[in-house]
């Protein structure tokens, strides 16, 4: 499976970010799937997110599924803010090569942080969360679909994987603080965990941002092997997956079939 990351700038121009977007997306034909980053039309800031936002089928979701439609591609649509019934929601739409949602992920856990001498920020302050494990079937597999946050939770990974999900993907947008410490080391450990393809895709760094995000959007394979990893700036990657490595790995380390004991028994001395 060929596999295109869109590593690209966000402007406070909505319109601008889409139709960049979809350019960026026509220069990847012979792509099978591609992904966007984490709020890929708008601005990453409390301020902005309600503002910007959109209801399903509004103008981001509409140019998503015409590219996907026109390029005849998988086409997760990294996220966007999402309007419904007075709540804004944190979603990434996908699409498959017909141009049909088939796959809707809200963010379920919100990212509110405090580091100290660090980054804050609190998403629970406009975003609502989702509360939906999602997974979408493709002609290489199942895919499980998280944002940002979620791949911290290691037990929402494990559930995709034992619903049978072979790569998970995960548009993010770490920042300075937590993008150096962690984002590297939860891809490879979600991947070695769940013994499959993980795929983060962030936007490009832009110093400038009351947000900035750590850019280095990467694929790690189910052994920990870190693929491809993108700089700081735009980037266009497009990574071949080999699904065959997911089974291979399976079976030389058969944790995920291996039999588990739920309950531990506490044994006092």
């Amino acid at each position: 499976m060929r596999l295109a990351q869109i590593q690209m700038h966000v402007t406070a121009d909505k319109t601008a970010n889409l139709r960049y977007a979809e350019e960026l997306l026509h220069s990847v034909r012979g792509a099978d799937m591609a992904i966007l980053p984490e709020m890929f039309c708008c601005p990453y800031d409390n301020s902005c997110f309600r503002a910007y936002g959109e209801p399903a089928g509004g103008a981001a979701y509409q140019m998503l599924s015409r590219t996907a439609r026109e390029l005849g591609l998988w086409l997760v649509g990294g996220s966007l803010p999402e309007l419904e019934a007075g709540r804004v929601y944190n979603t990434s739409f996908v699409f498959d090569p017909q141009g049909a949602c088939i796959a809707r992920h809200r963010k379920m856990h919100l990212f509110d942080i405090d580091v100290e001498g660090g980054q804050r920020f609190r998403e629970s302050d406009t975003l609502s969360p989702g509360n939906d494990v999602t997974l979408f079937d493709t002609p290489w597999g199942r895919m499980g679909l998280c944002i940002c946050f979620d791949l911290r939770f290691e037990e929402l990974c494990r559930v995709m994987a034992l619903e049978g999900a072979r790569v998970l993907l995960a548009p993010a947008a770490f920042n300075m603080t937590t993008g150096p410490a962690h984002w590297e080391l939860l891809l490879r450990q979600r991947a070695v965990d769940n013994q499959c393809f993980t795929v983060g895709t962030s936007p490009a760094r832009d110093e400038s941002a009351s947000y900035v995000a750590w850019g280095n959007s990467m694929v790690c394979d189910p052994w920990g092997t870190v693929l491809h990893c993108c700089g700081v700036g735009e980037e266009v990657a497009v990574t071949e997956l080999d699904m065959t490595r997911i089974d291979a790995v399976r079976r030389q380390l058969p944790i995920l079939s291996a039999r588990r004991t739920d309950v531990y028994e506490l044994r006092r001395v």
